[in-house]
């Protein structure tokens, strides 16, 4: 019996076949489903015209009609229908110039990137394969639709989806479209910077990541990467550490950081990444450099915080090939006598009263104080107490 995901759909495809047409599950569904993989939505194709379907079905929206797909509400899920198409000329080397819609399935596989992606399956659960894609998934091997220098002339950033395919399913690529991957990689240079990014980031967090970063560099494609060109060395060893594989997205784009020596700030604006995303790794990067020179010392470990101090200790464990857990950092931080500002039991107004001065950097400095006074055990976090150790030290003296 097919997943579930695919017989709710399945009455979509029987009222367009209903209706005198074709219509078939497409791509990446069909590829994970014989693959045994999770399978997160579903893409169906068809041979009846983008007006057709929306004579077909009451619940539609255009959402990219040019290219001849069009989104059906059906029982609270959205499904994205495409018709059957053909496509010529790629000024930019990513889009269609024309667009034509056809009748023909097999011509409609034809365009697609590769033989794993370009196999349909109807109603009944039958696989249609005119380009062998079923055995190539049996043999692990990535390979084209035709001839890869016209797939990758066609769209370039076909190559570093199969570098991603690559890093997520272990698969070897095919000869051919290896040796093209080399020839046609200065093509790259063409696709925006933000379509790269949702590539390698899926790259990044593949279970086969450390095979698909030595493709990236076997390639010559990690030199029309943002800030990589002159990192191959960096990307190398990355590649070759035992536990890369354990690392989250977030601590891989740490890690290049670290490994390349470079500013988190600069490096991941030129991937276009969110400037929180950007922000929060500048800070992990700056918590890394102490606890390589000072380790886990309990301000530090305050200043990071739990969740943040977890992330850094992964990477720096995959730098030094640290099969340790973060059992006992847990174990310190809960130990900590406080874990954040809020728990102190004076405030920057307490400080100004007390000393009837008007507010200012100092203020910032104080609390500072404080709280390495109470981390250290050198006072219990008590109002009374802290103000009387107040009157007997500056604490910005301490730090």
């Amino acid at each position: 019996m097919l997943p579930k995901i695919f017989q709710d759909a399945i009455p979509l495809l029987k009222k367009i076949e209903q209706a005198g047409y074709q219509a078939f599950f497409v791509g990446g569904s069909v590829r994970d489903y014989l693959l045994g993989r999770p399978i997160n939505d579903v893409d169906i194709a068809t041979s009846a015209f983008p007006d057709e379907i929306k004579s077909i079905f009451p619940r539609t929206a255009d959402i990219g009609i040019e290219h001849g797909t069009i989104l059906v509400i059906e029982k609270k899920n959205e499904y994205e229908i495409t018709t059957f198409r053909t496509e010529s000329g790629y000024g930019d080397f990513r889009r269609p110039d024309r667009v034509k819609f056809i009748r023909s399935l097999e011509a409609d596989l034809m365009r697609r990137d590769f033989t794993m992606n370009s196999m349909a399956m109807d109603a009944d659960g039958v696989i249609y394969d005119p380009f062998d894609g079923r055995d190539d998934i049996k043999q692990k091997l990535i390979r084209t639709v035709g001839e890869p220098a016209e797939r990758f002339s066609e769209d370039a950033l076909r190559m570093l989806r199969g570098v991603r395919f690559v890093s997520q399913l272990g698969f070897e690529l095919e000869t051919g479209t290896r040796k093209a991957l080399t020839a046609y990689s200065n093509l790259l240079s063409h696709i925006a910077i933000e379509r790269k990014t949702i590539e390698f980031e899926k790259t990044l967090s593949g279970d086969y990541r450390d095979k698909a970063l030595e493709i990236l560099i076997e390639s010559a494609l990690y030199k029309q990467l943002p800030g990589l060109s002159e990192e191959s060395e960096a990307i190398r060893k990355i590649a070759g550490l035992p536990l890369v594989k354990k690392l989250s997205t977030d601590q891989m784009w740490l890690l290049l950081t670290a490994g390349m020596d470079i500013d988190p700030s600069v490096f991941l604006k030129m991937w276009r990444l969110p400037s929180k995303v950007i922000k929060e790794r500048n800070k992990e990067k700056d918590i890394l450099s102490r606890r390589i020179k000072e380790g886990w010392t309990r301000e530090l470990l305050f200043r990071s915080g739990l969740e943040r101090a977890v992330n850094v200790e992964k990477v720096y464990n995959c730098i030094h090939s640290l099969n340790s857990s973060t059992e006992s950092l847990q174990e310190k931080y809960k130990a900590l006598p406080i874990k954040d500002r809020k728990e102190l039991k004076v405030t920057g107004n307490d400080l100004m009263n007390w000393s009837e001065k008007a507010g200012g950097p100092w203020v910032k400095e104080t609390l500072e104080g404080i709280e390495k006074a109470i981390l250290n055990e050198e006072i219990p976090n008590d109002h009374d107490t802290i103000r009387r150790w107040l009157e007997t030290c500056n604490p910005s003296e301490k730090n």
